[in-house]
């Protein structure tokens, strides 16, 4: 049995995928762990052989990838193909940390023992990705826990299955061993019961998700009935601090990249852009004149940098977040309400902190500007969110963007960049609402194994009794 999903701006049919249910997790569980058994007895040369196939093979599926983005997602080919581009750079990220995985030799009091720590793979990993940069997501759900030698399940996002079925017909395709990568589709009704019967299944020792903080909450709690670790990125709510001393401009190309590439709806957009009162009049025109030039239509046709948000919920929400600003004496400095889901990249100004969109999580082409009356309450107005994963700070003085950058609550922050920056080997994840653990790098490689003790003792033993 398949499920259905429909393009977001025709309705047009733009994929099947089976619909598998929670009584099937167990049994794909159970493949999994016969995939780990072998895989985690390969070398590090022979899963970095694979990996790095993986990413050509990654590569050889361009053009699958734009048209299932665009057609599941209403992404524009840009935006696919910067997904692509990332996740190839992960995959061969992750080729290189086969023979990273390193430990140590730690001094013992004891006479003659040898102790030391080494890292382990830990089994089967339950990679969660979502549909927003859905290659990018996919791979990195499972790019790190395949080179420490573990075996994966990739519970694909009902909105894009055919995007995260891409991934794995790849991997498929480098070479790595039967049942070490698996994936999951189901349909949107049955998700819930998919997931929490993944979670429960014996074989699978960790879970990642990255997705909303609500149902990441959910999945913490599941998997914390388990003893299960989590990695969780989750919501954000990000802020971009433009000083009295900023070079204007930039600040504007930052912010108009960040508020509104792939239609804002991607985990680091910029959402709140808190701008000093000194500059606040200038910044305000500027990137008024500049955000009225980005238009939105059928990413199809290639002709606009933004393309169709996901649904008509998505439409609702943003629609009711201006109006509710509105009212409460926010000024449209550019766009507005849509009808469609070709939404116009909005500007909010003068945003205070009794409106929603101050606080709520937006997901859509539409940013906040809050005016600040200092660096000092710029940077409480940035800490004022139960969010903290990305952050930017633009002046013209490095070092007093470094300091500022040290007193925001953020796992990320970017000086004199966007909010929206993402490399395969960076320690990647945030604090509070927006989660915990880090994709990325050697940073990855501490979540997706587990770290032993272990001793050899060299001398006869001397014992109490």
């Amino acid at each position: 049995m398949n499920f259905t999903r429909l393009n977001p701006l025709t309705g047009e049919v733009a994929s099947e995928a089976p619909a598998m249910k929670g009584a099937h997790m167990q049994a794909v569980a159970e493949k999994a762990e016969q995939g780990f058994e072998i895989w985690s007895g390969f070398g590090p040369n022979q899963r970095r052989a694979i990996l790095s196939q993986a990413a050509i093979a990654l590569e050889g599926k361009k053009d699958d990838f734009v048209k299932a983005m665009m057609e599941e997602t209403g992404a524009t080919a840009g935006w696919a193909m910067f997904n692509l581009m990332l996740a190839t750079s992960m995959l061969r990220e992750a080729a290189s940390l086969t023979t990273q995985i390193s430990g140590e030799v730690i001094p013992s009091d004891k006479p003659g023992c040898v102790a030391m720590a080494q890292r382990v793979p830990v089994g089967v990993i339950l990679g969660i990705a979502p549909w927003n940069a859905p290659i990018i997501l996919g791979v990195r759900a499972i790019s790190t826990a395949l080179a420490c030698g573990n075996a994966v399940i990739l519970k694909a996002s009902e909105v894009c299955p055919r995007t995260h079925s891409l991934i794995i017909e790849a991997l498929a395709e480098a070479g790595f061993p039967e049942n070490t990568v698996n994936i999951v589709t189901n349909a949107p009704e049955d998700a819930a019961d998919v997931v929490g019967a993944l979670i429960d299944a014996k074989p699978v020792k960790r879970i990642n998700f990255t997705g909303s903080t609500a149902v990441g909450r959910i999945i913490a709690k599941r998997a914390a009935e388990h003893l299960k670790p989590c990695l969780l990125e989750l919501g954000g709510k990000a802020p971009m601090l433009v000083l009295d001393d900023a070079d204007l401009d930039e600040a504007v190309k930052a912010a108009s990249f960040g508020a509104f590439m792939n239609q804002g709806q991607i985990c680091m957009s910029t959402e709140r852009l808190v701008v000093v009162d000194a500059v606040a009049d200038a910044f305000a025109d500027k990137l008024a004149a500049k955000v009225s030039t980005m238009k939105t239509g059928d990413p199809r046709e290639g002709n606009t940098p933004l393309g169709a948000v996901i649904d008509q919920k998505t439409v609702e929400k943003v629609n009711g977040l201006i109006d509710d600003a509105v009212t409460k004496g926010a000024v449209i400095l550019t766009g507005g309400k849509a009808t469609s889901v070709l939404m116009p990249a909005t500007v909010l100004d003068k945003v205070t902190a009794d409106m929603a969109i101050y606080s709520e999580e937006s997901f859509g082409p539409v940013v906040a500007m809050i005016r600040a009356k200092d660096e000092a309450d710029a940077v409480r107005i940035a800490n004022d969110s139960e969010y903290g994963l990305s952050a930017a700070v633009f002046t013209r003085d490095a070092a007093r963007g470094m300091k500022v950058a040290g007193k925001i609550q953020s796992g990320i922050c970017h000086v004199n960049g966007p909010t929206v920056h993402d490399e395969a080997q960076m320690p990647f994840g945030g604090v509070g609402a927006s989660g915990y653990g880090r994709f990325g790098g050697k940073a990855g490689i501490d979540q997706f194994t587990e770290l032993r003790w272990i001793t050899v003792e060299t001398e006869p033993g001397h014992y109490p009794i």
